[in-house]
């Protein structure tokens, strides 16, 4: 019997992972060879996928990219464990891999996302298992010491909101998840909960359990069929195993979590709006205060927190506060999935805890450009965050270091451009975006980012240029600080740093004022 490990990962699905498993299940067929597929979760090399892995004495063996003409000698390598061309090696050796420092991902890619079985295995549960003879005040210890600040890209203490929420006297109390992921270049929560929904569904319960709260809820956007699937398998799993429902492992607390799809608006990615879509309304900020920790869901008080977030409490309850805490650097703990893409070598997935710099995780971990071209520019923070050039390679990954450089962390995604791109038109796109996705409760980010738009177009035809960056930068302040809420607040970045570091691009080119006649 041979145990193959196919992934179920869109990302790999997208490139055939599906077919390639089809073909392996009628090739074994054809050379009456006995075989046991598993679809598991994408280890994040994306480069490589479909990357596929079978169990050998040394270790799970990878192989990849592979395709369905691939397939028969693949098989055949596995069987008779001679070389091939595709042959990568013991999948934990490999060098993109080794490198990293897996606590939110360690198990994605490797368990079988449907099985809690699977993953009690590997070490999953624990957490939960500890969380139960701790209580409410010993977990907010644990959570609090950790250092984990939210990873969706404020970068909110985790402890303290968790701690407001515990401390509101209230009937009833929700945990909401955010999994609204939306930003240009970003793929971590949907990998996690793909490829490791129980670590999600575990950090849920845990927040429960500390704040008072029976019922959770999981929104995440339509545009994640995989997701939804992966996380509604993965309750009703729970459930059956009574991690999830009344008494929980014959204990006192009472949790439970339902799914709840959004429309795939990006400005549900923010809390308020995202509140207001789960109560049945359009998506529409929310003055603060009041804070959701006091009057959130329903009017009751409710802790929200990314995908990341929920998932990275299991191992700071599994092996403590002070394991989590020994990553990281200054007042940023622990470790950040950062998704690598755009026109990068190697586009994936890499955890590693804050402090390495800007420039390893493009030039060395990501093997600078695809085209082979020079790195011009990148962007972190999704689409709204700040472009840096080269000379700025030296940042490290850290909030408070991003910040002094007027740059956002964000959820960890990095998009590359090299020598090509146009700044200007980077610049015009995301003015244009946030006037596409602005919920339009507020002027400035509601006029703001049109007029933007319409203000980058004359700069770009050559109109009084001078004077209309002048008014650019002026309407980026009052975007910046007149915003209700982020997506005006950030929508500057974008724009204010292509000003700052590639002012050569704003004005009139032969080609643009050929394109205007």
């Amino acid at each position: 019997m041979i145990k193959i490990f196919i992934p179920l990962d869109a990302g790999a699905v997208a490139v055939g992972a599906d077919e390639v498993t089809a073909a392996f299940a009628a090739a074994a067929t054809a050379r009456q060879i006995e075989i046991e597929i598993v679809r598991t979760g994408s280890r994040g090399l994306y480069w490589l996928e479909p990357m596929v892995e079978f169990a050998a004495p040394e270790g799970r063996v990878a192989f990849g990219p592979v395709t369905e003409d691939d397939v028969a000698s693949v098989l055949d390598a596995m069987t008779g464990d001679s070389a091939h061309a595709l042959r990568l090696g013991v999948a934990d050796e490999i060098p993109w891999l080794k490198r990293q420092t897996r606590l939110t991902f360690a198990r994605c890619g490797v368990v079988d996302p449907r099985s809690v079985e699977d993953y009690r295995a590997h070490d999953g549960y624990k957490g939960l298992e500890r969380a139960l003879t701790l209580g409410s005040a010993g977990i907010l210890a644990d959570v609090t010491a950790s250092g984990l600040r939210g990873r969706g890209g404020a970068g909110f203490p985790t402890g303290i909101k968790w701690k407001t929420v515990a401390d509101t006297a209230a009937d009833r109390k929700f945990i909401v998840c955010n999994a609204d992921e939306g930003d240009s270049g970003t793929f971590a929560d949907r990998m996690i909960m793909e490829g490791d929904p129980f670590v999600v569904i575990e950090g849920m319960t845990i927040a429960g359990i500390t704040v008072g709260a029976t019922k959770g809820y999981v929104y995440i956007r339509s545009e994640y069929p995989h997701a939804i699937i992966a996380i509604e398998e993965g309750i009703k799993a729970a459930r059956r195993a009574g991690y999830l429902g009344a008494g929980i492992r014959g204990s006192a607390y009472d949790f439970d979590i339902e799914v709840r799809v959004g429309a795939g608006a990006y400005v549900c990615g923010e809390e308020t709006s995202l509140l207001e879509s789960l109560e049945g309304r359009r998506g529409i900020v929310r003055a603060k205060p009041p804070l959701p920790a006091h009057k959130g869901l329903f009017g009751k008080p409710t802790v929200i927190n990314n995908v990341l977030s929920f998932a990275a409490i299991p191992f700071i309850l599994n092996d403590g506060a002070q394991a989590y805490a020994d990553f990281g650097m200054g007042r940023s703990r622990g470790t950040m999935p950062i998704q690598l893409a755009g026109n990068i070598k190697f586009g994936g997935l890499f955890e590693v805890a804050f402090g390495i710099t800007l420039g390893e995780l493009i030039d060395d971990v990501g093997g600078g450009t695809f085209t082979g071209r020079p790195v011009r520019a990148v962007q972190v923070g999704g689409p709204l965050g700040a472009y840096f050039p080269r000379e700025m390679f030296d940042t490290p990954f850290d909030y408070e270091a991003f910040a002094k450089r007027d740059g956002l962390i964000g959820h960890g995604g990095i998009v590359v451009f090299d020598d090509s791109v146009d700044m200007s038109k980077q610049a015009r796109f995301a003015m244009e975006f946030c006037a596409i996705e602005s919920c339009g409760k507020c002027t400035p980010c509601r006029i703001g980012s049109t007029r933007g738009v319409e203000t980058i177009d004359k700069i770009r035809a050559g109109d009084r240029v001078a004077e209309n960056i002048a008014v650019l930068e002026d309407l980026g302040n009052t975007m910046k600080f007149g915003s209700l809420c982020a997506l005006g607040g950030f929508t500057p970045y974008p724009v204010m740093s292509a000003l700052k570091y590639f002012r050569e691009d704003f004005g009139p080119t032969p080609a643009r004022l050929q394109a205007a006649e």
